[in-house]
């Protein structure tokens, strides 16, 4: 039995992780043969980069060695696939290699497409990068007064990162004692300041306290670098003296350009994880399109499932559990103060006020994250 992980984030790597230890047998004893393809040899905790930019962690704090966080069993090479011959049960590598599989797991991610949007690209910065995270640290560092601007595209990874965004740099500038010079302006697509309803209900009053003004229903048109100006395809507008975006989102371009989903998004059974018309397939993290966050949680909580269901197709020829649309994110309310969301298909976020207790359980976890998705936590 051939399994074949095709990318190395969070949900390949806990993925990878969870089927060695389940099929540790069968791997010894040469019935099971998994493979894990990437492309880097370095893994990245994406959640991380919001904190560099606030000077929080530094960028190396944010990388391992990829080959050191999997189970020896796991046979990890770095060459990324370019070609998807799903029914030939097969892939082709940048390298020219063919791998082929009994059991194929997309794990690739997503990736950000500022060049979507006229003049965003120039007229903003993002922590979306670790490149763009420090180019943002160091304006705010610099940042002496004026109007702080912040669009969102939808969809983008890490739904709550925009919010979180805004009470760190209310405390940011609070700390460095100008916020009455600082303007900070929210702008999101919707009819309200986050997609999840009881985000919304939270994060309003919340706004209001810190003096956070928004503006819902303005859909990212247009940049003019030059002016400073940020039109929305309603005929609003905004002057900004800086410019914070979170860009529009895809799937990885390998996915379109195989033509597997709209924009990068694979179909994928919300349930079994399965990519339609492959039941042979599962589709795990980012690159599906199953109405759930585009978050380390789900990933990892999806990566159990597949595994789980893996394993009892090996052993016993059926599956055995259904992926619930689980998600727990921490929220960030400033420096020093968090809460969670946690939620499924069926049961919306019941959100806690904010407490320190809870900032400093997700700063912990910050350091705990290379022990879970060793599958060790």
């Amino acid at each position: 039995m051939r399994i074949l992980i095709v990318g190395g984030g969070t949900g390949g790597t806990v993925l990878a992780n969870n089927l060695a230890r389940r099929l540790a047998v069968e791997i010894r004893s040469h019935k099971v043969r998994l493979t894990m393809l990437t492309a880097s040899d370095k893994h990245l905790y994406q959640p991380g980069l919001l904190y560099v930019a606030f000077g929080q962690m530094t960028p190396d704090q944010l990388y391992r060695d990829q080959a050191g966080l999997l189970e020896s069993s796991v046979e990890f090479h770095v060459d990324p696939v370019v070609k998807f011959q799903l029914d030939q049960k097969q892939v082709v590598t940048k390298s020219g290699k063919t791998y082929e599989y009994d059991i194929l797991i997309i794990a690739t991610g997503s990736r950000i497409v500022p060049d979507e949007v006229p003049g965003l690209k120039e007229g903003s910065e993002n922590f979306y990068t670790v490149e763009g995270a420090v180019r943002l640290r160091k304006r705010l560092m610099e940042f002496e007064g004026g109007t702080i601007a912040m669009v969102v595209s939808l969809p983008h990874k890490c739904p709550v990162a925009p919010v979180e965004a805004m009470f760190m740099l209310h405390d940011f500038f609070k700390a460095r004692g100008i916020r009455d010079k600082v303007r900070l302006r929210y702008h999101y697509p919707v009819n309200k300041v986050h997609a999840t309803a009881n985000v919304a209900v939270w994060a309003k009053p919340e706004f209001d306290k810190a003096g956070i003004e928004y503006e819902t229903l303005f859909n990212l048109k247009e940049v003019d670098p030059e002016k400073q100006i940020v039109y929305s395809e309603e005929g609003t507008e905004c002057k900004y003296d800086l410019l914070i975006a979170i860009p529009p989102h895809r799937g990885m371009e390998e996915i379109e350009n195989n033509k597997m989903g709209q924009a990068g998004w694979i179909p994928t059974h919300r349930h079994k994880l399965t990519m339609d018309g492959y039941d042979n397939v599962y589709v795990i993290g980012d690159a599906t399109n199953i109405p759930v966050s585009k978050t380390g949680s789900a990933a990892h909580f999806e990566a159990e499932v597949v595994a789980e269901n893996i394993e009892s197709q090996i052993k016993t020829g059926s599956t055995v559990r259904e992926y619930d649309g689980k998600v727990y994110c921490f929220i960030e309310g400033g420096f020093d103060r968090a809460t969670y969301n946690a939620f499924d298909y069926v049961n919306l976020p019941v959100l806690k006020p904010p407490s320190k207790s809870i900032h400093w359980f997700k700063m912990a976890y910050n350091r705990m994250y290379w022990t879970t998705v060793r599958g060790l936590l």
